[in-house]
């Protein structure tokens, strides 16, 4: 649980990194963000997911 807890903090630093430091640079890439279609986010999800969990498999490896 302590490890856990260690990486969602770590998370958690990362995914607010970007506001803190270019805050109006998010807000004009956030713009652009919400004109691509649904499956080009998808996708992009989708992707993503899959490099966190080879992350993850190479991490516990």
């Amino acid at each position: 649980m302590e490890y856990f807890l260690c990486v969602l903090g770590m998370v958690m630093i990362m995914e607010g990194l970007p506001y803190f430091a270019a805050p109006s640079k998010i807000k004009v890439w956030v713009q652009k963000l919400v004109e691509l279609p649904d499956s080009s986010l998808r996708l992009i999800g989708f992707l993503l997911m899959l490099a966190g969990l080879a992350l993850v498999y190479l991490g516990r490896s």
